[in-house]
């Protein structure tokens, strides 16, 4: 039997980078269910990083994950892990005071953030609705994010530094130990002093193998397509767009428009696949917006965005088992939050003090900590 200090399940964007950043110092095995890492969720992203969306933690975490990106240590990778982008946040007539709120919410974090009127938001993207679009916020800081050269750059950087990967994995049990947890595989039984469920839209399920009951991570299924740019535009210094109610987006990719309904639809832990009503509805929304037609789309898919009731990340040592620590329920935030979350989650593992630069940006463990989640239930 092999014994570990820290057995992390599942290998997508939250294991790897935790890996990556406990290996230096811990004898770690990251575990993986499918044939490669980041097969469901962290292969699925919209790809960027923006400091002006979702709660007050998750943009810290993304402000602080930035420096990361931008520079990322010299041996991560040979390529830019980010590039320029920005961010136009439309609205509607009857949404400008939803705007005028995110705005004065953003400023907070992303300083830069700016104003404009139709007419602004025409010249930045010509193909918007004069009739439809009235007002915007332009958030310049945005980032298109290689997500696949970010998370190669996590499993390669955990496995220079001693780390095990093992994939096509099927666990079979999760015990107690005597000092730990045994982890039984079809090939094997592992130990550990630390389990660490990085298991995404299995999280609750994983939970539940070690007799732990869940903490009501929902896995949600997003839908994307791609489809041809207008033959009249040169997209690629378009912003991403999106609405500020959150009922669409629509992004510039490799000469293509990467449009989503930003749909958010509960489901069980599964491979998720587009459903036709969904991409339907992307359509409407995208050609209810912009004056060119959809005639043509290239390719569909889904993706599963898994949630902790508050929206919020977890990651924390469960207080009913000890050893046991989530790092789970990153929502569409997985990408753009990992280095600061992994280095949060890496010092809670360890049990040293929060890294500076998160104590600095008003992040508290207690906050992403299970307890607030199980302190919640009935």
């Amino acid at each position: 039997m092999e014994r570990f200090d820290v057995v992390i399940v599942g290998a997508g964007i939250a294991g790897a980078s935790l890996a990556y950043m406990l290996a230096p110092d811990r004898r770690v095995l990251l575990l993986e269910q499918e044939s490669q890492p980041g097969y469901h969720s962290t292969g699925r992203s919209a790809a960027t990083l923006h400091r002006s969306y979702g709660n007050d933690t998750i943009r810290a975490l993304s402000a602080c994950s930035a420096a990361f990106y931008l520079a990322p240590p010299a041996d991560f990778t040979e390529v830019a892990l980010s590039s320029p982008r920005g961010i136009l946040v439309t609205a509607r007539e009857d949404q400008q005071g939803e705007l005028e709120a995110e705005i004065e919410r953003s400023r907070r974090f992303v300083p830069e953030v700016a104003r404009l009127d139709g007419a602004g938001c025409r010249a930045l993207v010509p193909a918007l609705r004069a009739e439809r679009i009235v007002a915007g916020m332009l958030d310049p800081t945005l980032l298109d994010l290689d997500v696949g050269a970010i998370l190669a750059g996590f499993v390669k950087g955990a496995r220079a530094r001693g780390a095990t990967l093992r994939t096509d994995v099927r666990l079979l049990g999760i015990e107690r130990a005597s000092a730990g947890w045994r982890v039984s595989l079809r090939d094997g039984v592992v130990e550990a002093d630390i389990l660490v469920d990085a298991a995404g839209a299995w999280a609750d399920t994983l939970a539940g193998l070690a007799g732990l009951g869940p903490l009501g991570i929902v896995p949600k299924r997003r839908t994307a397509i791609t489809v041809p740019a207008p033959a009249d535009s040169d997209v690629r210094a378009w912003p991403m767009v999106a609405d500020v109610a959150e009922e669409w987006y629509l992004k510039p990719d490799a000469g293509r428009l990467l449009c989503s309904p930003a749909d958010e639809t509960p489901c069980d832990p599964c491979d998720a696949q587009p459903e036709e009503l969904d991409v339907a509805i992307c359509v409407e929304r995208i050609e209810e917006n912009f004056i060119f037609p959809i005639r043509r789309i290239e390719s569909r898919w889904a993706g599963l965005r898994s949630f902790a009731p508050d929206k919020t990340p977890v990651a924390g040592f469960d207080p009913r088992a000890p050893g046991f620590f989530w790092l789970a329920g990153q929502g569409g935030y997985g990408i753009q939050t990992a280095p600061a979350l992994a280095a949060l989650a890496a010092a809670l593992v360890k049990g040293e003090p929060v890294p500076g630069q998160i104590e600095d940006a008003g992040i508290e463990p207690a906050a992403l900590s299970p307890a607030r989640l199980l302190a919640a239930q009935p």
